[in-house]
């Protein structure tokens, strides 16, 4: 459970983010603000690690990169100026349905029944929350943010599949570090001069490199390297909730009784989700830690960071 603890660290600090990035950072520059959140993230993680990819991970931290932190955080953005928080956080509860069938492809990690189960009524809980009949709900935002869960769930399963035997940290830090560079360069080619920042907007950027997107990479990756795929997705229905609250707290945004059925319902995927003590769930024959990969292993120093 102390894995599960962690892990949940990340979905928290992003669903808060939605309220960030929409309320404090400029809306008309999606690659810039992309490009600010993640490379700091990335040189910060890599003066801890203080490892550099070799072999395969120099191709490996590129396409992860692409996948996890360029084409992930420029849709997250558009999504989050588009859309209320509430519903920009909610769309990417469908995430623990698409983390089970990629993994079962990709690492052959059959989701259990209770992980099934749990992101059916998660998705239920979605569909409550998003059906709610209100005005003003941008389409494109809407597509935008389910862009972002399927991009996100097919790198975050990727990295599972390449991180065995390597630093997590260092490999979340490559990752951010190779996206952020990309979308720098694409950020100045597109949006020209980088955007004037207020005192606020810094601020928020600060939370948005340091807590949204370097401790809980981090504790994400973390994650998806202790426990199986269908557990940490389960874990990120936290996102949509912290959303929703955060939304209605702090933004003034309205909570109907259909949401807070829809609230209700993802909660319970969470905790039908969870692993019991044997690590096993619904028949599932996986193990928790995947093999090593022994040529990664003889590239890469296997210290835990942690």
């Amino acid at each position: 459970m102390r894995w599960v603890a962690l892990t949940a660290v990340a979905p928290v600090a992003w669903g808060a983010n939605y309220y960030v990035t929409h309320e404090f950072l400029p809306p008309d520059s999606p690659f810039y603000g992309a490009a600010l959140r993640a490379l700091p993230a990335g040189l910060v993680l890599l003066g801890l690690c203080r490892q550099r990819p070799r072999g395969a991970w120099w191709w490996r931290s590129a396409v992860l990169g692409l996948l996890n932190v360029s084409v992930f955080f420029v849709l997250v953005y558009a999504a989050s100026q588009l859309l209320p928080t509430s519903i920009a956080s909610t769309v990417m509860a469908v995430s623990p349905l698409a983390m089970m069938l990629i993994a079962w492809t990709l690492v052959a990690e059959r989701p259990g029944i209770a992980h099934l189960a749990g992101a059916a009524i998660g998705l239920g809980g979605v569909c409550l929350t998003l059906l709610t009949g209100t005005a003003g709900v941008s389409m494109p935002g809407v597509l935008a943010s389910v862009a972002a869960m399927l991009v996100s769930s097919f790198g975050h399963i990727l990295t599972k599949r390449w991180n065995a035997g390597t630093d997590v940290l260092a490999s979340t830090a490559w990752q951010l570090t190779a996206g952020g560079l990309f979308l720098l360069l694409v950020a100045a080619a597109v949006e020209g001069p980088p955007p004037s920042l207020s005192t606020s907007a810094l601020l928020a950027f600060g939370y948005v490199t340091l807590v949204a997107t370097a401790l809980a990479f981090a504790a994400w990756f973390i994650g998806l390297r202790y426990l199986p795929a269908g557990t940490v997705g389960l874990v990120g229905l936290l996102n949509p909730v912290t959303g929703v609250l955060l939304g209605t707290a702090v933004a003034g945004e309205v909570l109907t009784v259909q949401q807070l059925c829809g609230l209700a319902l993802v909660l319970a995927g969470v905790v039908l989700g969870q692993p019991t003590r044997a690590g096993r769930r619904g028949g599932s024959r996986t193990p928790l830690q995947p093999a090593p990969d022994k040529s990664a292993a003889r590239e890469f120093s296997t210290r835990n960071p942690l």
